[in-house]
Order: structure tokens, then C-alpha cells, then sequence
């Protein structure tokens, strides 16, 4: 599970994602992080004068990167907008993931609120740091943005899983390592202190004994997070919009803007899109079994070379010892250039190990990461996600094309050392290159 780290860190602060919210674009942040990284656009570029001006650019789009400078050239981040009254003055900043953030333009008014239903300033404007697509917020701010409940809950998973072990509870001196817990006494016993003070008779021997990580969780638990409609905070999501292909409450249906729309039900919908994402990964599967089988190869490779280029030196050098001195200093040539190509071959195809490596190592996390999502049981948060993991997997399985898992060096040296020629041409002396 380590390979999914990265699915769980928000790309502007490097750490698990905290409250995560959902981009139009399907990517997630940190609720803190969306407000550190808002801006404020000028009046110019708010939705209220797109629409007095009859532009038909929908206001979620990419922004006038020749007016706005939202990322810099020299490292992707993001820049400071320049030459506007209403634009912040003060330097951005790195955060440490690498993406800039821009400081508030004034210090905000004392709240009790939380970040997501703090006021944003006027005619806001957030950039999603993956895919630099960028959005003017409406008067509901990130309120307007759902709460990803099911990458939490994968957090929350993963998370326990790496916790230390658990001990005894009943151990008098050193606390042993705990190997089950009593459901019904919620305590955590060791193999001796069990056989002790829980054994298997009497009216004992109807408790339930779990493992202790089980039995953690289970102690943990906390009641289930129901997710709310964005624009009906006080209902919750029933039916799902299969045109806007998002979960919708009553009050959408009879007085929002998806009166009209084709619904479906939402326990119906869940169940079919997460046998789409188990089919999507069946096929994603095959392909990196294939790149693991495609890694071994290219390191069996590296080993022939560095056999085929042994042999070859050793033939090289019998053939060069027995001329006279001057072809030695031919020899020392030709051998480097026996080098050369050695370093050529080993270079290709440690390069494609790097690469095919890595992009193992997307692909498995992705794997893991949609697993783990579908073992999530909040329907209504599962389809607010599983349209773009199922994007995700398809693009990722045909990122697999072809080519990527073959060869692009051979293991052999084809060269061969024409020792015919007369003493007085030793200095002529060259391969013969096969091609």
C-alpha cells in the first residue's frame, strides 16, 4: 500500500489531504490549501462582465495567460498577477510541495468560521496546481466545491494500517505485543494474559476475539459523515444526474437546475460504476504484470551486456597481443570505442528500467488507490469520484501503448576486428561495422 502514498497528499502542501474538497476538474485539495492559493481577479475577469459582454467562455476555462501570468516558465509554479490595481503586491511563496502560494492581499476579519465557510473576496479565482486549469468562484465560495468523504476515509485506512503495534493491556511489567481484542470487554490481550484472564469457557466463551488492528478500527469508529447536497446543505444526496453525472437531493430535482435532467437511483448507479472501475482495473492489471515481466527482461539484459562486453574484450585483446607494438596503440583506441558502445547499451536500456519504473509505480499506486475506494461504502462519495478514476485508468492502460514494453537496445556487439591487413596499415586498423 505505500505505492498509493502519493494519491493521498495534496499537491500544495506535500501532506495527506486534510477536509479534501473536489475540483470541477476532479482533482482534490486540502480545504486550507484552496484558500491559500485564491486570487483575486480583476473586474474585468469576473463571470458578472463575461456576461454583460456577451462572451461566450465559460468561466470555467483557462484564464488570459498573456493579461495573467498564472505559472512561471522556469519552474511550473505559480506566478504573481501583474499590472492591475487589485492585484496582490506582495511576493508569493513556495509551499513545500513546490507550488506557489500567494499571501492575502489584506489580513482577513476575525472569524469563528471555518475555512470553507469564511467569506472569499470578491470575484476569487483558484488554479488547480496539477492541471493549471483555473476557476472564478461563485458567491458561495468553497462551499460550492463537495467534500471528498471517501478519500478521507482511505486516509484514515491507510494511516492505521502503518500505526504501531498495540499491547497488552493486563501485562504487570513490560507490555507485550497484543495478538487479539475482546470485542465485548474492549480490551487488548497477549497470547498468556488471554489463556489467564479470557479463557475460551463459561460465560466467556461467547465473546468474540478479533485481531488487533480490527479491533482498533472498531474502537475508532466514528459515526459516518453523510454528504450533503453543495447547494441544499441541510439535504441529502438521493438520486444521481446522469447528465451533470453527480448525486443530486430532492430539491434539485423540483426546484434546481437539474428539474429536467434524467436521474437515476443512486444505490443503482454506485453499484454500476464500481464494476466499470473493477473492469477498468482488470485491464490495467494485465498491463502492469506486463511491465514486471518487461523489467525482469531488461535486467537480464543488463547482465548479457555486461557478459557480451567482457567476451568481446577478451577476443579483442588476444587479437591486438599478438601484432607489434604499434598495433598496441591501436588497440588502446579500438577499445575505447568498445567502451563507448558498451556505456551506449547500458545507458538505453537503464534509462527504459528508470522509466518503465516509474510509470510501474503510478500505475500500482492508482491500482491500490481505486481499490481501496471501492471498498468504500458511502455511495454518494464514491460517484463523486469514480467517473474521473475511471478517466484516470483508462488513460493510464493506454499510456501502455505500443512500444513502451519493448526493447530499444540489442545485447549483442555487432562488431567485428579485420586483423588481415599488413603491418604497415596497423594505423588504418578499424571495425567493421554490421548493421
Amino acid at each position: 500500500m505505500e505505492e498509493m502514498e502519493e494519491e493521498l497528499k495534496c499537491p500544495v502542501c506535500g501532506s495527506f489531504y486534510r477536509e479534501p474538497i473536489i475540483l470541477p476538474c476532479s482533482h482534490n485539495l486540502c480545504q486550507a490549501c484552496a484558500r491559500n492559493i485564491l486570487v483575486q481577479t480583476p473586474e474585468s475577469e469576473s463571470p458578472q462582465s463575461r456576461r454583460a459582454s456577451g462572451s461566450g467562455v465559460s468561466d470555467y476555462d483557462y484564464l488570459d495567460l498573456d493579461k495573467m501570468s498564472l505559472y512561471s516558465e522556469a519552474d511550473s509554479g505559480y506566478g504573481s498577477y501583474g499590472g492591475f490595481a487589485s492585484a496582490p503586491t506582495t511576493p508569493c511563496q513556495k509551499s513545500p510541495n513546490g507550488v506557489r502560494v500567494f499571501p492575502p492581499a489584506m489580513p482577513p476579519p476575525a472569524t469563528h468560521l471555518s475555512p470553507a465557510l469564511a467569506p472569499v473576496p470578491r470575484n476569487s479565482c483558484i488554479t488547480c496546481p496539477q492541471c493549471h486549469r483555473s476557476l472564478i468562484l461563485d458567491d458561495r465560495g468553497l462551499r460550492g466545491f463537495p467534500k471528498n468523504r471517501v478519500l478521507e476515509g482511505v486516509i484514515d485506512r491507510y494511516q492505521q494500517s502503518k500505526a504501531a503495534a498495540l499491547k497488552c493491556q493486563l501485562c504487570e511489567k513490560a507490555p507485550k505485543e497484543a495478538t487479539v481484542m475482546c470485542e465485548q470487554c474492549d480490551v487488548f490481550y497477549c497470547d498468556p494474559c488471554r489463556l489467564r484472564c479470557h479463557p475460551p469457557r463459561g460465560p466467556l466463551a461467547k465473546h468474540r476475539l478479533v485481531p488487533p488492528a480490527q479491533g482498533r478500527v472498531s474502537r475508532r469508529l466514528s459515526p459516518r459523515k453523510v454528504s450533503t447536497c453543495t447547494d441544499h446543505e441541510l439535504e441529502n444526496h438521493s438520486m444521481y444526474c446522469v447528465q451533470c453525472k453527480m448525486p443530486v437531493c430532492y430539491q434539485c430535482l423540483e426546484e434546481g437546475k437539474h428539474s429536467s435532467h434524467e436521474v437515476k437511483a443512486l444505490g443503482a448507479m454506485w453499484k454500476l460504476h464500481k464494476s466499470q472501475l473493477s473492469q477498468a482495473l482488470n485491464g490495467l492489471s494485465d498491463r502492469a504484470k506486463e511491465a514486471k515481466e518487461f523489467l525482469v527482461q531488461l535486467r537480464n539484459m543488463v547482465q548479457q551486456i555486461q557478459e557480451n562486453s567482457v567476451e568481446f574484450e577478451a577476443c579483442l585483446v588476444a587479437q591486438c597481443d599478438a601484432l607489434i607494438d604499434a598495433l598496441n596503440r591501436r588497440k588502446a583506441q579500438l577499445l575505447a570505442r568498445v567502451n563507448k558502445e558498451h556505456e551506449h547499451k547500458l545507458k538505453v536500456v537503464r534509462d527504459q528500467i528508470s522509466h518503465c519504473t516509474v510509470k510501474l509505480r503510478q500505475t500500482t499506486g492508482l491500482m491500490e488507490y481505486c481499490l481501496e475506494v471501492i471498498k468504500e461504502n458511502d455511495p454518494s462519495g464514491f460517484l463523486q469520484i469514480s467517473d474521473a478514476l475511471i478517466r484516470r485508468v483508462h488513460l493510464t492502460e493506454d499510456q501502455w501503448g505500443k512500444g513502451t514494453l519493448t526493447p530499444r537496445m540489442t545485447t549483442d556487439f555487432d562488431l567485428s576486428l579485420d586483423n588481415s591487413p599488413l603491418l604497415q596499415s596497423i594505423h588504418q586498423l578499424d571495425f567493421v561495422q554490421v548493421k
